[in-house]
C-alpha cells in the first residue's frame, strides 16, 4: 500500500474509475446478447429497443473513455449487422 498521501487518492480514484468502466462494458454484453436473442425469436419491436439501448450505452461509454471510439464505432457496426439478419463471420 502507498504511504503517500496523493498516492492512495490516486489509488481508489483508479479503482472506481475501473469498476465504471466495467459497469459499461458488462451493460454493453448485456444489451448485445438481449439483441441477439430478440433477433433470434424474431421480435422486431424488441431488437429495435435493444439496438437502441445498445447503441445509447455505446455512445455514453466512448464519451466517458471507457471504450475507445473505433471500438465502440465497431461494436455498433457489429450491432446493425445482427440487427438487420445477417450471419455473424
Amino acid at each position: 500500500m502507498a504511504n503517500i498521501h496523493s498516492q492512495k487518492k490516486c489509488i481508489l480514484r483508479s479503482e472506481r474509475e475501473r469498476l465504471e468502466n466495467r459497469r459499461y462494458t458488462s451493460t454493453i454484453r448485456t444489451y448485445f446478447r438481449r439483441l441477439q436473442a430478440a433477433v433470434a425469436e424474431g421480435d422486431d419491436a424488441a431488437s429495435d429497443s435493444e439496438f437502441k439501448k445498445l447503441t445509447s450505452t455505446v455512445d455514453k461509454a466512448v464519451k466517458r473513455g471507457a471504450l475507445h471510439r473505433n471500438t465502440g464505432a465497431r461494436k455498433k457496426a457489429r450491432a446493425a449487422r445482427v440487427r438487420a439478419g445477417e450471419p455473424e463471420a
